[in-house]
């Protein structure tokens, strides 16, 4: 029986060895050599300060700004450590009353009519609360707003937002998107000039 407790303590340190320092230490070497900008969670700097980061959502909600997906993360939203859906399911009264009022919001801040379609990305979190894009539908609708808030040309806006337009990978995953941080620090170069 002893020999058996030795070697399963055995097999233990190895694999402790083995899956907790070893192979970490190499991956985060290997991604820190191939791709370390990704490896350091693609942060975005301006003036030497880290603003954001390009993989995950943030709350822009003034009116000079294109605004993100709502999140469900955490408390309050946009809570990285909290990164998760609702789960909420299509029959609930909750998420039927929160998408309720996102519309409202989105028509309200926007001044969109009743029969203007607003993006389901608009008025819905994603299933981590993070995501950092947006359809170019729900950019293209906020246009409007931003140009009238800024005083600078809807021409010039909507250029924008179609110069920032992402294709699917590969050319079939996924769908068009727009990066709502590269965006709007896009707007703050063109609003400074």
């Amino acid at each position: 029986m002893w020999k058996q407790i030795i070697s399963a303590l055995r097999l233990l340190i190895l694999l402790t060895v083995v899956t907790g320092i070893a192979y970490p230490l190499a991956m985060t070497g290997v991604a820190q050599a191939i791709f370390p900008e990704q490896a350091n969670g693609s942060l975005v700097y301006v003036n030497d300060k880290p603003t954001g980061s390009i993989l995950l959502g943030q709350n822009f909600t003034t009116a000079k700004y294109f605004h993100s997906r709502p999140s469900s993360a955490g408390t309050d939203g946009y809570d990285a450590a909290g990164s998760s859906g609702s789960n909420l399911g299509p029959t609930s009264k909750k998420l039927v009353d929160t998408v309720k009022d996102n519309i409202e919001k989105v028509r309200s801040e926007n001044q969109l009519e009743e029969s203007v379609f607003i993006p389901s990305d608009l008025v819905m979190a994603s299933a981590s609360g993070l995501d950092p894009d947006i359809s170019p539908e729900a950019a293209y609708l906020q246009v409007n707003r931003i140009a009238n808030e800024r005083g600078i040309s809807e021409n010039e806006v909507r250029r924008l937002v179609t110069s920032h337009v992402q294709v699917r990978q590969l050319g079939f995953l996924g769908a068009e998107r727009v990066n709502v941080l590269a965006l709007n620090m896009a707007l703050d170069r063109l609003a400074s000039k």
